[in-house]
Formats: structure tokens, C-alpha cells, sequence
């Protein structure tokens, strides 16, 4: 294995059924490996997007309340008995139920991503660890397209 940077069109990238052999194979792989990098940028972004979202529905849903001194604010709860139970089945429960199911869902979407973004990214270090100088440019092509192309839609959330 070469541990220099080569411009040969010959090259074995990731798994042995990935043999490129002569410039046409190389170009092909180098646009394959650019579209998986600009790919690898919209993961990130995706990301961050539903992270932000997130965020910013749950400051929404936690904001403060303001209570007021007048009784007609408590009157629906001073005409229940004490220890009753007559807000198990309340909005707040059933809505707050729901926020801990889409909560969990977000997480594991989130999870999801990071493990794809995480994989891809590792494919990527790898095809640039073919030392082959197509195939790095390819990857760095393709992580400033994938940036100049991704990264304007995070102004927009």
C-alpha cells in the first residue's frame, strides 16, 4: 500500500468489488465519491435543523405562565376535593404524553442520522486513504459543493 499521494487511475476503494480501472472508472468513482461528500453535508445539516426545531418547539412549550391573583383563575380547581383525581386524564397529562412520545422519536431520528453521518464520514476517510490524488480531490470537491450548497438553508429555520 502506497503511503503517498499517487495519481494513478488504478485503485481498490473500500471493498474489493469497488477495482477502478483506467480513467473512465476513475471518473465515475470520483463523482460517486463527490455526491456521497455533499451527501455527508446535508446529513450534518439535516441535523442541526431538527436540533434546532426541537429547541425551539420546546421553549415554546415551556414558557412561563402568568397567574393572576383573582379567583376566577383557581376557581376550577378550588371546586375539586383535595387527592381527587379528576386531572389524570387532564389536557396537560395527554398533551404531555404526546410531547414525551415525539421526544422520543426525535431522539431516535437524531440517532439515526448521527449513525449515517458517522458511517459515511469513515467511508469517506477511507476512500481518501487510498492515497490517490482523484479520488482526495473528489472529497474535498465535494465537501465545498456539499457546504456552499447546504449550509445557506440553516439561515432559512
Amino acid at each position: 500500500m502506497n503511503m503517498h499521494f499517487i495519481g494513478s487511475s488504478n485503485v481498490t476503494l473500500l471493498f474489493d468489488f469497488w477495482d477502478v480501472r483506467g480513467p473512465a472508472g476513475m471518473v465515475l468513482s470520483v463523482f460517486v465519491v463527490l455526491l456521497l461528500t455533499v451527501i455527508y453535508e446535508f446529513l450534518k445539516v439535516w441535523k442541526i435543523t431538527i436540533g434546532k426545531r426541537n429547541q425551539a418547539s420546546v421553549k415554546q412549550s415551556s414558557a412561563p405562565v402568568s397567574f393572576s391573583p383573582e379567583a376566577s383563575c383557581f376557581a376550577s380547581v378550588m371546586k375539586h376535593q383535595e387527592g381527587s383525581s379528576s386531572l389524570t386524564n387532564s389536557p396537560s397529562e395527554i398533551s404531555l404524553a404526546a410531547t414525551a412520545k415525539k421526544s422520543w422519536l426525535l431522539h431516535c431520528l437524531l440517532t439515526a442520522i448521527h449513525i449515517l453521518q458517522v458511517a459515511l464520514g469513515y467511508m469517506l476517510m477511507l476512500c481518501v486513504m487510498s492515497y490517490n490524488v482523484w479520488i482526495f480531490l473528489g472529497v474535498v470537491l465535494g465537501s465545498v459543493l456539499g457546504y456552499f450548497l447546504a449550509f445557506p438553508l440553516l439561515n432559512h429555520i
